[in-house]
């Protein structure tokens, strides 16, 4: 970015700031349901940009956050089976399972590999024959349909030593449990811009509709992301709930039509749990028995039956995906809990919200 555009971006962010200002009549609850909006907001500040009574709080939108701890164990376990490849995102690579990490698995002389997209983990089974090749497919909508095509690559090229293990969450089924719950109550909801790109801005209606809370989808600079609380705090203003789509040179109203057929080519809903939130009904997805040869969790079900169950702790990483607790107000947090010794996975995750405190102070 040129200087002149990063002041230009730097006075239109104030000059939403002070219409912000002149919107708030009273207290508001904003929860940025994306892990990235949380990283965004921690970096530029824009807390601090919020008049009184008037606050941002996390939800439940990092996929690796959400992931629950028994998904974590079950495929680390799969790394004890001789001859295979765990393969991941980097963002997996130092969040703690029970008793270990894809690092500790790394260090311990399992193989794990790390990848850009499900696509290379097909080329990597493509190229070691020999080997079963793992693939920890974590994501909203937004990685799944590289899943999907991951699987019909395999499946295609005959790369029968390619599996996944399918961790992926929709998010329109977790915002309804969030609301239903009433454990937070939230004055109005930024939406995810990536994830909009492929389910549209449409999948948020029923929020407004149903629960009668305004919703704005917002892109990730701190522009865009200040233009959606305009949003949702004009809509209070007026007594309103709505979906405003503040994102939309990139985010349709109507969903991605391809991507979403790839996905359900290979996907079919599943209840799943989340980290937090507990089990939500069809909220993941799971493999359709047309592509059962590539499923993980099928091929090693032996591996994953002897995992113990996963050990109670401290960590109240799901408190802070509900929006129910702050980062700081966690005992652990910057002590026991840093980014260098994470106790979970809020901590590591690049769209963590322990670690955007941490690394960017909580105001």
């Amino acid at each position: 970015m040129r200087y002149s555009d990063e002041f230009r971006d730097r006075e239109a962010t104030l000059a939403i700031a002070r219409r912000i200002a002149s919107l708030a009549t009273g207290p508001a609850t904003i929860m940025e349901v994306c892990g990235t909006h949380t990283m965004s907001a921690a970096r530029f500040g824009l807390r601090a940009l919020m008049p009184e009574g008037v606050r941002l709080v996390s939800g439940p939108g990092c996929p690796v956050c959400v992931t629950a701890q028994p998904d974590i164990d079950s495929f680390l376990s799969i790394g004890d089976e001789p001859d295979t490849v765990l393969v991941s995102f980097g963002d997996m690579l130092r969040v703690p399972g029970s008793s270990d990490s894809l690092e500790g698995k790394r260090a311990g002389g399992a193989q794990v590999r790390v990848v850009y997209s499900p696509l290379d983990a097909v080329e990597i089974a493509q190229q070691t024959p020999e080997k079963r090749v793992v693939f920890f497919a974590v994501g909203f909508e937004t990685t799944i349909p590289a899943t999907a095509m991951a699987v019909l690559s395999a499946k295609r090229s005959g790369a029968r030593n390619f599996s996944v293990f399918c961790a992926h969450k929709t998010m329109p089924r977790a915002l309804r449990a969030l609301l239903e719950s009433g454990e937070v109550r939230v004055s109005g909801l930024l939406c995810p811009g990536h994830v909009s790109t492929i389910i549209g801005s449409a999948a948020y209606e029923f929020i407004p509709d149903e629960f009668g809370v305004p919703c704005a989808v917002a892109g990730f600079e701190p522009v865009d992301m200040m233009a959606g609380v305009e949003s949702i705090l004009r809509q209070l203003r007026e007594g309103a709930a709505r979906v405003d789509n503040a994102y939309s040179r990139a985010v349709p109203r109507e969903p991605n039509a391809r991507a979403m057929e790839i996905i359900y080519q290979v996907f079919s809903p599943c209840d799943a749990v989340w980290r937090g939130l507990g089990v939500i009904p069809k909220s993941g997805l799971s493999l359709r028995e047309t592509y059962a040869d590539f499923d993980a969790a099928i091929l090693f079900a032996q591996a994953i039956a002897r995992v113990p169950e996963a050990r109670p702790s401290a960590c109240r990483c799901g408190d802070v995906l509900r929006g129910v607790l702050a980062p700081e107000e966690c005992a652990l947090f910057g002590r026991t809990c840093a980014p260098e010794n994470p106790v979970g996975p809020c901590m590591v995750s690049s769209e963590g919200a322990c670690a955007a405190a941490y690394r960017y102070g909580g105001a």
